[in-house]
């Protein structure tokens, strides 16, 4: 096709799209001559013919513009003139004024189907007439306007339209948080986010991501970090996180909370949280250096004036109590070094394992956390290397278990439960003595089984994680002084 004929069409089609504009609908269908069937003629410029043509038309309300155009059938067939030009296009007689219309009863003749008009085709041979007979044009009124009736329909199903839409977007919107692995999904569970979190409702971990919230934009990633310090250049904070992240903060956190409490893998996560593994790596690395920062600025060792305010009083006869002590051992992967498998394993697992001391106040705080040692070092050496000998003093005391012959290494007091030494039978109130001291030491016991309900630390911790799991234990058991209520019941004053 030519560029002439193409800007022919293109032309009658704007010529179309304009007289619908202007025209009430239904339009007229054109066949599949155009030009020789229908013509469009603008308004006249003599006053007097256009007001004749306003009365003629009789639509209310009708703004004459230069696109606004009267169909040829709307004239008598001796007010046209026959097509004498290549372009087919006829002209209207001098003076000539549209007469026909519906409201002097004209109907309009049934036309063929426009070329732009889509149509089925038929499956058997139709005959031009039967396929004629089928086509139900209906012809247009200019006068015509819509009835109040239809204008009340039409809006109520507007109004309907709108609510369906809207009911939609919430039922896509819920799909989607239902689909994505994160946060909100599981917001209306709280055994959920008990499993992925150890917090014990939704509300209780939000009212501790309120408490970090105004510290995580200071946060530095690892990646930055580790580049900053080979260039000796110092890492600067934003004030707000890049719009670029894939991962909102709070669904950072929650991915780092599963990674602890449920010890998923790191591929498994990348797979739930729709990133990729390393990004997943550096979330890990990132947000176990910040947690570890930010609890760790906070102390956790108490002073005997705040450990007395909040003694329970199962600890009367032992009032001068500071701290409960006890070794804990993670067992981990068994490295192929023999030097490193006699130092790491442990006599007591039967099993290469990581041992830290942990410490409580008597009302259940976890107050101390020493590093991770080698599964073969002794309790009493755990105690010597961990420096909490030199935060105990002489009007202090510290509850202990029979291993740790501790008497000669710290200036305080020691509750120890007694040895039965070359007695044949223990006396009574060493019994006695033994099943008090025994009674509130198991204490010590449940906190430590409180951190080990995080998965990646009660099972085999890999050679891999063996760089940060000191941070990763620590952060752990700082969790657990906000993710548990308190030990015993009648202790909460």
């Amino acid at each position: 096709m030519s560029r002439r004929k193409i800007f022919k069409t293109e032309h009658l089609q704007r010529q179309v799209k304009n007289y619908s504009e202007h025209c009430c609908v239904p339009l007229c269908t054109a066949s599949a001559k155009f030009n020789s069937v229908l013509s469009f003629h603008g308004f006249p410029t003599e006053l007097e013919l256009r007001r004749q043509w306003l009365v003629k038309i009789r639509r209310n309300n009708f703004t004459i513009s230069s696109h606004s155009k009267v169909c040829s059938r709307h004239f008598a067939t001796d007010q046209l003139i026959e097509p004498k030009t290549l372009d087919g296009r006829r002209r209207l007689v001098k003076g000539a004024v549209p007469t026909l219309f519906e409201w002097n009863h004209f109907t309009a003749q049934t036309p063929r189907a426009s070329v732009w008009e889509r149509r089925e085709r038929p499956t058997e041979p139709v005959s031009r007439e039967e396929q004629e007979e089928h086509i139900d044009v209906r012809d247009h009124d200019y006068r015509s306007t819509p009835e109040p009736a239809s204008l009340d329909m039409s809006s109520q199903a507007t109004e309907d339209n709108s609510k369906t839409v809207e009911d939609l977007q919430k039922q896509l919107q819920e799909l989607r948080v239902q689909r994505e692995f994160g946060l909100q999904r599981f917001a209306g569970s709280d055994d959920n986010i008990r499993f992925y979190t150890r917090f014990p409702s939704y509300n209780h971990l939000m009212a501790f991501w309120f408490l970090i919230e105004p510290s995580i934009y200071k946060m530095v990633r690892v990646t930055r970090a580790i580049s900053a310090a080979k260039r000796n250049e110092e890492v600067v904070t934003h004030a707000r996180p890049s719009a670029r992240q894939l991962l909102q903060p709070i669904d950072k956190f929650f991915l780092f909370l599963c990674f602890l409490s449920v010890g998923l893998k790191e591929r498994d996560l990348a797979n739930r949280f729709n990133v990729h593994q390393s990004t997943v790596s550096h979330i890990i690395a990132t947000w176990t250096s910040f947690l570890t920062t930010l609890l760790g600025s906070q102390c956790i060792w108490l002073t005997p004036a705040e450990v007395q305010a909040h003694l329970p009083e199962a600890f009367k006869d032992f009032p001068d109590t500071q701290v409960i002590l006890d070794c804990t051992e993670l067992r981990c992967q068994t490295a192929s070094s023999l030097l490193l498998q006699i130092e790491m394993y442990s006599t007591y697992k039967c099993h290469c394992t990581m041992k830290a001391l942990v410490g409580i106040a008597p009302h259940g705080a976890v107050t101390f956390v020493s590093s991770l040692y080698g599964g073969s070092v002794s309790d009493k050496e755990i105690f010597k290397q961990s420096g909490i000998a030199a935060l105990l003093t002489e009007n202090m005391a510290v509850m202990v278990d029979k291993s740790f012959l501790i008497s000669d290494c710290c200036k305080c007091k020691v509750y120890c439960p007694p040895f039965l030494s070359k007695q044949k039978q223990m006396p009574a109130y060493q019994v006695r003595e033994t099943q008090a001291i025994a009674r509130l030491r198991v204490h010590v016991e449940r906190v430590i089984r409180r951190v080990k309900e995080n998965k990646l630390v009660d099972g085999v911790i890999l050679l891999s994680h063996a760089y940060n799991i000191n941070q990763l234990f620590a952060v752990a058991c700082m969790l657990s002084n906000y993710q548990n209520k308190a030990l015993v019941k009648k202790w909460v004053k």
